[in-house]
């Protein structure tokens, strides 16, 4: 019998992993979710999965958390500029436990990006080579909810803002992302795997935004900006300056097609077309 790990599961993509694997048969007995906070994954709880804390940061818990263990999903950190270390941490624990299967959520191209959200990915793929583990790389594309939840200020300004020029990224959900991990998991042939993982159709922002005005009934356009002007609106906005700076860069490696996609990979993992923008859209305006 195989039990399988997810991290960070009181995050968005950790906790619709956890909810792939069941919804693909596996036991709630099977499956292990872990955050910082117990209190976080209570509703994981409830299903019948085992919860255990397990902090990035402390290699004391991450040890505890991983004790008999199969298979684990390290879902990366949202700790910008501090995630090598905390991988680092939970790379040695899964080494520590033998596991025979370690997945990670990377970025597209990870090992040849430009973009500055790419490094510590990067560097990441790289300890996870020198480790020795069996591992899958499972580089995820952008989130369509990176732009669905804007909807509604892009409703209120009639504009969707960016810096990506006429370049093409191939989003999707969430829930796909999460449902392609979890079929990773579960594979018996997946160790050494590399999986570059988009929506079916990449599109540009300027047709995101015709979709967006076609499913809303608003007047909708794209407004490209220098990527200097669209930190600062950004920062305006209340985002944090090297946040804003990171997603301006993100836009700029759109531009380059750096997150575009067109493997296949992740509708063949999931076994059904990835969701759409349109479909996307209709699921925020609900």
């Amino acid at each position: 019998m195989t039990t399988y790990l997810v991290t960070g599961a009181s995050g968005h993509l950790g906790r619709l992993t956890v909810q792939a694997l069941l919804e693909r048969g596996v036991a709630a007995s099977d499956v292990v979710a872990t955050a910082r906070d117990l209190d976080a994954i209570s509703d994981l709880a409830a299903l019948g999965v085992e919860t255990r804390v397990a902090d990035y940061t402390d290699p004391a818990s991450l040890e505890q958390a991983f004790k008999g263990v199969d298979r684990i999903l390290l879902v990366s950190s949202s700790a910008v500029g501090q995630r090598v270390p905390q991988h680092a941490n939970v790379i040695a624990a899964a080494k520590d436990a033998g596991v025979e299967l370690l997945g990670y959520t990377s970025i597209t191209r990870a090992d040849s990006s430009t973009l500055a959200l790419s490094e510590e990915h990067r560097a990441t793929e790289e300890l996870l080579a020198e480790s020795g583990l069996p591992v899958v790389l499972l580089r995820n594309s952008w989130y369509l909810e990176n732009y669905t939840g804007q909807v509604a200020t892009a409703l209120e300004h009639g504009a969707v803002l960016g810096a990506a020029g006429e370049g093409r990224v191939s989003a999707a959900t969430r829930a796909d992302f999460a449902a392609a991990a979890a079929a990773a998991l579960v594979a018996d042939d997946q160790a050494g795997q590399v999986h570059e993982l988009g929506g079916d159709t990449a599109f540009t922002l300027a047709e995101y935004a015709a979709t967006l005005a076609a499913e809303s009934g608003t007047e909708v356009v794209y407004r490209d900006l220098p990527a200097e002007e669209l930190t600062a609106v950004l920062t305006g906005a209340g985002l944090p300056e090297p946040y804003a700076a990171i997603l301006a860069d993100s836009d700029l490696g759109l531009a380059r097609g750096e997150l575009q996609a067109d493997t296949g990979d992740l509708s063949r993992l999931i076994g059904r077309p990835t969701t759409t923008p349109a479909e996307a859209i209709r699921a925020a305006l609900a």
